[in-house]
């Protein structure tokens, strides 16, 4: 079975607010998938695509990850079941883990670790 998916779900997509988290909650959270998965999709819906595209900017832009697939749509979103539909923009944006993604991962540990010990003392 491909790695991230289990029973035909797909565990590797990061639903994306721009209300609920922090952008760096995003960031750090698709590099802890990148870690597990080697790939994650982020998605988000209407007002959220900017954050959705600020995110995988920040890292590509750190060297973390690879852009591999960008997917825009329009769905139907409906408030009640027999309500009228409304379109909502969508967009799926999949990233894959960069060749230095170990290597970077490994530096931002030892800079933790570092910043960490200069606190204690």
């Amino acid at each position: 079975m491909e790695k991230g998916i289990t029973d035909g779900v797909k565990k590797n997509i990061i639903q994306v607010s721009n209300s609920k988290k922090s952008l760096f909650f995003y960031v750090n959270l698709s590099k802890r998938y990148l870690q597990q998965y080697d790939e994650v999709e982020l998605s988000g819906l209407g007002m959220a695509i900017n954050t959705v595209v600020t995110i995988a900017e920040i890292l590509k832009d750190s060297g973390f990850a690879v852009e591999k697939k960008i997917r825009t749509l329009t769905i139907d979103m409906r408030d009640d079941p027999g309500a009228r539909p409304c379109p909502k923009r969508r967009i799926e944006v999949s990233l894959g883990k960069s060749a230095d993604f170990d290597e970077l991962m490994a530096a931002e540990e030892d800079q933790k670790e570092i910043e960490g010990s200069d606190e204690q003392n």
